[in-house]
């Protein structure tokens, strides 16, 4: 497993955040994205499902792009395959979000070298890989021993240092 590419910084801003669009979040009650969709409106988090195959998901209205959310969220957590990512992110930069989640639980998860590219060339804060449950704390169920398993092999990432100026 390669080091994160991402500080620890980076994902307590995005987790930070109370408006999100959850993209390509399934319809069926015992996904991952079902999962985070409620774990993330438990936490307060106000999540608008995004996915254009549906009107309506788990009680609220289901978007089928990112630009008809207004105002625009402030980060998105993709849920996407990756080739679908490409596009998206340029959906995400078109309505204004800075802030991304590019969902992985293995696999590739929704991470595109594209998609990734994109993002830092557009300055968007990103988060390429991983799972959120992982870092919600209190982490719990198989999440938390994936947590620890992560810190074990020194993969977890750290947080920077901002230096006093």
């Amino acid at each position: 497993m390669a080091p994160p590419n991402v500080s620890l910084n980076t994902i307590k801003s995005f987790l930070g955040q109370k408006r999100m669009a959850m993209i390509g979040v399934s319809r069926e009650p015992k996904s991952i994205g079902a999962s985070l969709f409620a774990e993330f409106v438990r936490r307060g988090h106000e999540v608008y499902p995004v996915n254009p195959n549906a009107t309506e998901m788990f009680g609220e209205r289901c978007f089928a792009r990112v630009q008809e959310i207004q105002p625009p969220p402030d980060a998105a957590l993709l849920l996407t395959s990756p080739a679908v990512t490409d596009s998206v992110v340029r959906d995400c930069a078109e309505a204004g979000i800075r802030r991304i989640w590019m969902y992985r639980g293995g696999g590739q998860g929704a991470v595109s070298a594209d998609a990734v590219e994109f993002c830092r060339t557009k300055g968007i804060e990103l988060v390429p890989g991983q799972c959120p449950l992982m870092f919600l704390d209190p982490v719990r169920g198989v999440h938390r021993f994936h947590r620890f398993f992560v810190k074990l092999t020194g993969n977890y990432p750290r947080s920077l240092n901002v230096a006093a100026g």
